[in-house]
Parts: structure tokens; C-alpha cells; sequence
């Protein structure tokens, strides 16, 4: 596990908002990132993720708001700040037809950096790939694809990364092995922001934030975020647990139900009635019924039913 983020402030913005048309793609944003964090976005697709990050970076420009990214001002100073940092986009960018060497010193040409070959040399032999120096790019899978990606935007030594969705598409093996990569660049002191959908990769972030129709909803540790919303929840494990998980949404005391397999989690805010709730469908139903701990996953699912869109419609 990486060192712990220290108290220097990357990223320090206040009330952050933009509109694409008719639509508020993100409200009233203000959030703190520390030098050597980790910080996880989550939410659904359009939730305001990719907007927000690069707002808070000076790669975008908000409609109203104001602060500070790596001390430059994210208004006035986005030639700046984009010099130190290391964007790395969702879809793959690099040339197909180029080996593994010769794309990084094509980008390290574009950086116009006088000791080229030492730079690539470096970027190589960190990230594991010299061996594989001379292989074509487009023979190359999703997981070695990532991290020529990963070397690339690290080239000119940025003390911020920004990484959209950057393991989508991945094998789990190449999902840790990206994770272990990014938490030895936070100990080294680089600010890490990352969007992502899964919910492991989450857990390991030092802070997350989890954004639904333009509106953060929660920040902080994976802990704080779950303890925030109070759910209390119990597994039930039995037979048809579809059907029960729709019976279930309307007893007292049950505000979510989620399947798992053979297992149903059903979480509630009103800890003695949800559980003789319970106890009651668990006992007539021939069910086994045990406590469970309320997971990352089980907050955002039931934060994200609570959400509102952008147009102002209950989301479903």
C-alpha cells in the first residue's frame, strides 16, 4: 500500500459549474486533492466525471468557479498547469503501426525533450516494458496497451495524473497490476485522479467521489462514504430470491435490495425494523437470514436511486 498523502494541497477548487446547452453537466463543485493522493470518481455514465476532472486540471473551463491546480489558477493559468500533468484517456491513442520504443520516442520528440533516448529508456524499464521495446504496437493486448499508455503520459514527469476509465476493457491480472503501478507513482508523491466503474478499484483509492447527474453526492475515504449513508444490512440465501427481492421493496423498514448470486442483500435505515422485518419473511419463507456488512457497492446503488438527473426526473 502506498504512503500516506500528505497535507500540500494539488488541487484546491471552489464551486465549479458548467452547462453543455441546456444541460448542468456539473454543480457547484468544490474539492481538496493532496500531493500523493489517490482520489476515485464515480457515478454513472454522464454523471459529470470526465467534466469535472478536467475542470479542476484547466484542461476545461468552468462556467463559474474558481481555484488552484498545482498553485496555478485554473482560469488564468492552464498553459501552466498542463505542463505538469499526465493525461491518459479512455481510448487507446497511440499508433498501431509504430513499435512500443518508437511511440514513446515519437511523444517524447513531441515534448521536445534534448535526452530523448534516456527518457525512453527510463519509461521502459519502469513500467516493464523493455522487453518488449520492439514489438508492434497493434499486436499488443489490452492490458500492454494500457501501460505503453501509462509510460507515455509519464514521460515528462508530471506531478498530476488524470486517468479516464483507464482499465476498461482489461483483465483483472492487468487491473492489479495497473493499481499496484499507481499507488508506488502516489508513495513517490504524484497526485492520481481516477475515474472508474469498479468497484475494487474504488476500495483502493485514498479518497473517492461519487458524482450522479452533475452533483457530487459524497466524498471522503471508501468507510467515511458508506458509514455516511447509515444503511444497516442483512444477506438472506434461499430459494427464488427474484421474486422475494420485489416482495421485499415494499416491507417496512427496507429501502434497497440487491442479488448476489444466491444470496440478497437488503439494506434499511431503520436498523429494529428492517431486521423483524426479517426475521419474519426469513422464518415463513424458510430462508437463511444473517447480518451483513453495508458495502462501497451497496451505498452508490442506493445513492444512486436517490439521485435526481439532469432534467429534474426521479431516476428509477
Amino acid at each position: 500500500m502506498a504512503e500516506s498523502p500528505d497535507d500540500t494541497l494539488v488541487i484546491d477548487v471552489r464551486g465549479l459549474n458548467k452547462h453543455f446547452g441546456n444541460k448542468h453537466v456539473v454543480k457547484d463543485l468544490d474539492m481538496q486533492v493532496r500531493r500523493g493522493e489517490i482520489y476515485g470518481f464515480l457515478g454513472p455514465n454522464g454523471s459529470g466525471k470526465t467534466t469535472s476532472i478536467r475542470m479542476m486540471c484547466g484542461l476545461l473551463t468552468p462556467d463559474s468557479g474558481s481555484g488552484t491546480c498545482l498553485s496555478y489558477d485554473i482560469l488564468k493559468q492552464s498553459n501552466e498547469i498542463k505542463r505538469h500533468v499526465g493525461y491518459m484517456t479512455q481510448k487507446f491513442s497511440y499508433w498501431d503501426d509504430l513499435t512500443i520504443r518508437e511511440n514513446l520516442d515519437f511523444i517524447a520528440r513531441m515534448y521536445e525533450m534534448p535526452n530523448r533516448k534516456e527518457v525512453v529508456d527510463k519509461a521502459l524499464e519502469n513500467l516493464g516494458l523493455a522487453s518488449r521495446a520492439k514489438q508492434m504496437t497493434g499486436s499488443l493486448s489490452g492490458g500492454w496497451k494500457q501501460r505503453l499508455a501509462l509510460a507515455a503520459c509519464m514521460l515528462h514527469e508530471p506531478q498530476l495524473l488524470l486517468l479516464d476509465e483507464p482499465t476498461a476493457g482489461v483483465d483483472p491480472t492487468a487491473r492489479r497490476d495497473f493499481w499496484e503501478e499507481l499507488h508506488r507513482l502516489a508513495a513517490k508523491g504524484i497526485s492520481v485522479l481516477v475515474s472508474t466503474h469498479y468497484m475494487d478499484e474504488a476500495e483502493r483509492c485514498h479518497k473517492l467521489a461519487y458524482l450522479a447527474y452533475g452533483s457530487l453526492l459524497a466524498q471522503g475515504t471508501a468507510q467515511e462514504i458508506i458509514g455516511s449513508q447509515q444503511l444497516h444490512t442483512w444477506s438472506l440465501h434461499g430459494e427464488n430470491l427474484v421474486h422475494l427481492s420485489q416482495t421485499l421493496r415494499d416491507q417496512p423498514g427496507v429501502d434497497q435490495t440487491v442479488a448476489f448470486g444466491s444470496t440478497l442483500h437488503v439494506s434499511g435505515q431503520q436498523a429494529e425494523l428492517l431486521e423483524r422485518t426479517l426475521r419474519d419473511v426469513a422464518q415463513r419463507e424458510h430462508l437463511q437470514l444473517g447480518a451483513a456488512s453495508t458495502s462501497l457497492e451497496d451505498v452508490f446503488i442506493y445513492m444512486m436511486k436517490r439521485s435526481t438527473d439532469n432534467f429534474g426526473d426521479k431516476q428509477q
